[in-house]
């Protein structure tokens, strides 16, 4: 049975990297039936910290890439103490003070064949003698990797490439330790849009931070799957489960990806848009509450209409937050620009007109407002169009967005008045 793994250190956030790398291990293991595991290299005790470990598998679970089975290396550290000293005894390594190094052997090959970029060959000319245990007590990374790789089951270790030059040195261990080898596949690397190493300039950045900034996980999954493997047929909108029943490891690029964030939000957008107004609303509440818009009681039916009302408009969450603002708010901050731009002294009396007519409604919607509108326009003599951007910067402080009509149904009659008569007064 194949059986993966993805193993961060809890040195850090879970970045954009070490994402597309569970992810393709998650997608593996699962096109597979295998077993996916989360493993926590935590062996620097120094730098690990629990709420980098907290925020790992929160950002996990929020991208959907459960696991079957859980560890901390922090946990094991009698099992690698017990392996060196074994290798000790074998005389296959020896002690350095309180160190532990694994002799390496000179004149051979390491062979490995790579399940992206083919064959791969290493001289132990060019490698030293490998350090298995620090004198601190704790194992070097290599060591721990190997033992836990061999005694979960690891079929497939499959990483970044900035691990390829770990590769020869980690088979040396597993031979000294009689272990089987597993198959290696180094995923490329992902590049910004510099085509330098990814920065947090060109999207560098934890996926808690993404999720923060409005991305939905699914959206994000997407995008990540498409950095290095393509389902075919130019296809760019692919759910997770269709992308699994398509994923071959053998497809994956051997060339760099480049991290495009107005791609991500393209694709952040095309989700939105195929999300329910109920689905799209639990992820937005959050969202508005931190941002202090609304409180624990809040209207849902008029969030959902107001939500509903921006949705074709939105890239990401945020995008909301920045666009409905006027919503919000009790009293609207207008531009002094716009205010020169759209308001003639002759708006004043057109607008407290306009606001006497939408009083009268006693049913307040969309349709009955666009009504008045038009009756008010028809009976001053002017064009839809010289009073629509006014009304809009008046009730917005925008010169665009939705329909005005459906905008003044969820700004409210009493609101929409008020906002009228303040720019008429």
């Amino acid at each position: 049975m194949v059986k993966v793994r993805f193993a961060p250190s809890p040195t850090g956030n879970l970045h954009i990297g070490g994402a597309r790398t569970a992810l393709f291990n998650w997608m593996y293991a699962r096109s597979q039936g295998g077993q996916f595991v989360l493993r926590i290299e935590d062996t620097d005790q120094e730098r690990s910290k629990p709420e980098y470990e907290k925020e790992i598998l929160d950002s996990m679970t929020w991208l959907g890439l459960s696991w079957d089975e859980f560890y901390k290396q922090s946990d094991r550290f009698e099992i690698y103490r017990e392996y060196a000293q074994r290798l000790v005894a074998e005389q296959k390594a020896y002690h350095d003070g309180t160190a532990v190094i694994l002799s390496v052997a000179k004149g051979r090959n390491v062979v490995f064949d790579d399940m992206i970029r083919d064959r791969i060959t290493v001289s132990t000319d060019e490698l030293k003698d490998q350090v298995l245990m620090k004198s601190d007590g704790s194992p070097a990374y290599s060591f721990s990797c190997v033992i836990d790789d061999a005694l979960m089951g690891i079929t497939h270790v499959i990483r970044g490439e900035d691990h390829i030059s770990n590769t020869p040195k980690q088979i040396l261990m597993y031979e000294a330790m009689g272990f089987k080898v597993p198959k290696f596949a180094h995923l490329p690397l992902i590049m910004g849009a510099d085509g330098a190493r990814l920065s947090k300039r060109f999207g560098a950045v934890a996926v808690s931070d993404y999720r923060k900034e409005g991305f939905l996980p699914d959206a994000l999954v997407n995008y990540l799957l498409l950095l290095g493997w393509s389902p075919g047929g130019a296809q760019e909108i692919v759910s997770l489960k269709n992308a699994v029943e398509k994923f071959s490891i053998r497809k994956i690029n051997k060339t760099a990806a480049q991290f495009n964030l107005e791609k991500l939000k393209w694709i952040n957008g095309e989700y939105i848009k195929k999300c329910s107004v109920c689905d799209l609303v639990e992820q937005i509440i959050p969202v508005l509450q931190s941002e202090g818009y609304i409180g624990d009681v809040f209207d849902r039916k008029w969030l959902e209409n107001s939500v509903s009302l921006f949705r074709t408009r939105m890239l990401t969450l945020l995008d909301f937050i920045e666009r409905a603002d006027f919503l919000f708010k009790d009293e609207l901050v207008i531009a002094d620009e716009l205010k020169s731009e759209h308001f003639r002294p002759q708006t004043a009396p057109v607008f407290c007109a306009l606001a006497q007519r939408l009083e009268a409604l006693t049913d307040f919607n969309a349709f009955t407002a666009e009504t008045a509108f038009r009756e008010l326009v028809a009976a001053q003599g002017l064009s839809a169009s010289d009073l629509v951007h006014p009304v809009r910067v008046a009730l917005t402080g925008r010169t665009i967005g939705p329909g005005l009509f459906e905008t003044m149904s969820v700004l409210g009659k009493e609101r929409t008045i008020s906002r009228l008569r303040q720019i008429s007064s």
